[in-house]
């Protein structure tokens, strides 16, 4: 017995030795790898599909084509500053400078050496920042590799949001203004990046007032676009008492109704203009929603908005909160219809894809605070008034179907010719 007990406590000393030696998460990370439970409903949400961009993927999904258009992109945005030599090495300093903070920024250790990761990061910065100009010029050229191809762009709809496949924001900011960017670089990059995904969530393009980011930390370009969202909802919205907060916690959530039901209460949906999807709300017996593009790339978006509040250390989970009400809200192809007749949903996809994807959509995350509770609590408030709640039930039992329409018109027609009947025999029998 002494024997097991020194052996198994040995093996235990000698791994937790082991341990120590082990290079922990910084402080400072902000781009992780996707645990196994958030990536195994749909693997392929989280991988590039032509583009690598940082360290995570650089071995795996970096194929010759795409490497020879980043190379492609690199030359032009030199050319951009006319002396291509002097500007290479600058932004290979600038970068240098930036190489253990950047690295700092990743939740796994990289194994690159040190000449490997800069590198990496100024091609694949360059690349980013070439490929924002070009997006925002109005001529482009015919035989641009990514501009003339319809499908490249799509690619990078996706693989530019992807939480392995990003870099550090300021690595960005360094090189735009290193290349010749104004002193603003800031502000300008964030109105780049927007520029490019402004129909990601939206058919409408979404106005995004650039003085939010004043103070704003930004991450990588998947953060920008989660705080594009967030930060625009309205105050009293967005700060909820944590007194509050924490009774409503401990009361637990309310079930929010799917779209049929809440029709049969006699709730209308109403489509509204919003700076962004989040902004949700419940007004005199009214839901109103923002409208919200149903799209190839929309899966990949939010399945890494999810993964990214999951990931990042008290992130608040805003994202996952819309994402837990627009699962609510559509659980049949009834549910789905209502909120494209009333344009909440424009959808370019299979609806019955569509429906399953949002039964899956925020599976297996874990969310301790959800951020439409009030909004559940108004419409549930509502739906349990006497009128509501009689409509609702009348409409379900007797006009739901087509054959019940029909035996109620029956029925009331009978009902009337009886009245008739019995009138007629009263008065008949008065003379």
């Amino acid at each position: 017995m002494a024997r097991v007990i020194e052996s198994v406590a040995s093996s235990l000393e000698n791994n937790m030795g082991q341990q120590e030696m082990m290079q922990f998460i910084s402080a400072k990370a902000c781009i992780f790898k996707i645990p196994s439970i958030l990536r195994r409903h749909n693997e392929e949400a989280f991988i590039p599909n032509a583009f690598s961009i940082g360290p995570f993927h650089h071995d795996k999904h970096n194929p010759r084509d795409t490497q020879k258009i980043k190379l492609k992109y690199l030359e032009g945005l030199l050319t951009r500053t006319g002396n291509r030599k002097t500007m290479l090495r600058q932004c290979i300093s600038e970068i240098k400078t930036k190489e253990k903070e950047a690295r700092e920024c990743y939740a796994e250790e990289i194994d690159m050496s040190e000449e490997e990761f800069v590198e990496m990061l100024v091609l694949d910065g360059c690349f980013i920042i070439e490929l924002l100009r070009k997006n925002a010029e109005e001529e482009k050229d015919g035989d641009d590799p990514i501009f003339s191809m319809s499908c490249m762009i799509q690619f990078l709809y996706q693989d530019l949001i992807l939480l392995e496949n990003q870099i550090p924001w300021f690595v960005l900011e360094r090189l735009f203004s290193s290349t010749g960017g104004p002193s603003q670089s800031k502000s300008l990059v964030i109105e780049l990046v927007l520029k490019f995904f402004g129909n990601i969530f939206s058919s409408e393009q979404l106005l995004v007032d650039d003085n939010i980011f004043t103070n704003q930390d930004i991450k990588h370009i998947l953060d920008l676009l989660r705080s594009s969202l967030v930060l625009q909802l309205p105050l009293p919205e967005c700060e909820i008492k944590l007194e509050k907060q924490s009774q409503q916690v401990q009361k637990g959530w309310q079930p929010f109704p799917s779209a049929t039901t809440i029709k049969e209460s006699g709730i209308k949906f109403m489509k509204v203009k919003s700076t962004t999807i989040l902004d949700v709300k419940f007004v005199n017996g009214t839901l109103k929603m923002p409208s919200i593009l149903i799209q190839e790339t929309i899966e990949p978006v939010f399945r890494n908005l999810i993964s990214y509040e999951q990931c990042y250390p008290n992130c608040q989970p805003r994202i996952t909160s819309y994402a837990i009400l627009l699962d609510n809200l559509i659980n049949t192809l009834e549910d789905l219809d209502e909120l494209l007749e009333s344009g909440i949903l424009i959808n370019w996809v299979n609806p019955q894809d569509t429906t399953q994807f949002f039964k899956m959509l925020y599976h297996d995350a874990y969310v301790k605070e959800f951020y439409y509770q009030k909004l559940c609590s108004q419409v549930n408030d509502y739906r349990q008034q006497w009128w509501p709640k009689w409509r609702a039930f009348y409409y379900h039992n007797y006009f739901g179907k087509p054959w019940a329409i029909v035996s109620q018109i029956f029925a009331g027609i009978i009902l009337v010719l009886s009245i008739l009947q019995t009138l007629y025999a009263i008065l008949g029998a008065g003379k």
